[in-house]
């Protein structure tokens, strides 16, 4: 079951969150210790700033999928997807794909035309999955992170969701 977590559910958004964080630290921007220190008030206003969805197992909490939108008036168009994560034990049980096309629709009813994300460069079926969900890359940052003194590329790929047809 997919849920749109609001300010309330802070309480589930730390809990993914800081796991997705510890599981694969690697794969993110931010690090556990970046999230360990904010304050409630802060996990909640997040969940006001973005659409955050999880995605439940036997209510538990497995996966994590969030929307940022562009905030300038000539790029609310465009969103971000972020926060990417499906617990390792439920991988290929569907959760990454109901997410996005949770998202999707998400995005298509408050007026976002088109996707963008970043993923390592060093998670190729992330990659795939994302290629196979009609995402087309459109550039590579070559020290996009660090993780443990280790620079990791980023791909930047992009999806349109209005009907037109992806650049590339």
């Amino acid at each position: 079951m997919i849920r749109h977590l609001g300010p309330n559910d802070f309480d589930i958004f730390r809990r993914i969150r800081l796991e997705a964080l510890r599981a694969e630290p690697a794969a993110f921007a931010s690090s556990a210790e970046d999230w360990e220190v904010l304050p409630d008030a802060e996990w909640r206003r997040r969940l006001i700033a973005n659409a955050v969805f999880v995605d439940f197992h036997e209510d538990e909490p497995v996966a994590i999928m969030g929307l940022m939108r562009q905030s300038a008036s000539k790029m609310a168009h465009r969103a971000t997807v972020i926060m990417v994560y499906v617990r390792k034990d439920r991988r290929g049980g569907g959760h990454a794909k109901a997410l996005l096309d949770t998202i999707v629709r998400h995005a298509l009813a408050v007026g976002i035309r088109q996707l963008e994300l970043a993923v390592s460069g060093e998670n190729p079926a992330a990659v795939r999955f994302y290629q196979r969900e009609g995402f087309t890359n459109v550039g590579r940052i070559a020290a996009g992170t660090i993780h443990e003194d280790r620079e990791i590329e980023e791909i930047l790929m992009l999806r349109r969701i209005d009907g037109e047809a992806s650049p590339g």
